[in-house]
């Protein structure tokens, strides 16, 4: 990112510090957060404990694997929900520091990321795992 070196640069060599780099990166670092969690899921490349669910007999796997797809649909929805009304709540409230955008529109992401993540557990539910397809292993070869 471009955005931390032009504050520091700005701060240090120019002795001015610009009140707009924080806000952006913080935008950034949220929407790569919250997109990039839903991308993660669907690629299976997201942090697991399997260590008892691997001593079970694939019956129990399978039956854990779902249960915890429905109970990752359920927090994705109350995600979802409670982050829609917060960036409606918001949505007129300006940023002091950077104030081109609205604090509603700097919660856009937890939103988006909840419904991408709610599109990608609902597809897993009916179609199973999607992290062996070609598409999702692109970057991800073993």
């Amino acid at each position: 990112m471009v955005i931390i070196p032009i504050n520091v640069f700005s701060r240090y060599v120019l002795n001015r510090a610009e009140s707009w780099p924080e806000p952006v990166a913080i935008i950034c670092m949220v929407t790569f957060t919250f997109i990039g969690a839903a991308v993660g899921y669907r690629a299976g490349s997201h942090i697991a404990v399997n260590m008892l669910t691997d001593r079970l007999p694939p019956f129990w796997q399978g039956l854990l694997a779902r249960v915890v797809d429905v109970l990752m649909l359920v927090i994705s929805l109350v995600m979802f929900y409670y982050s829609y009304f917060l960036c409606l709540e918001l949505w007129e409230q300006p940023v002091a520091e950077f104030p081109v955008v609205t604090s509603g529109e700097t919660y856009l992401p937890l939103p988006v990321g909840a419904a991408i993540l709610i599109l990608f557990v609902i597809e897993r539910l009916l179609f199973g795992s999607q992290e062996n397809r070609p598409v999702v292993l692109i970057g991800n070869h073993s």
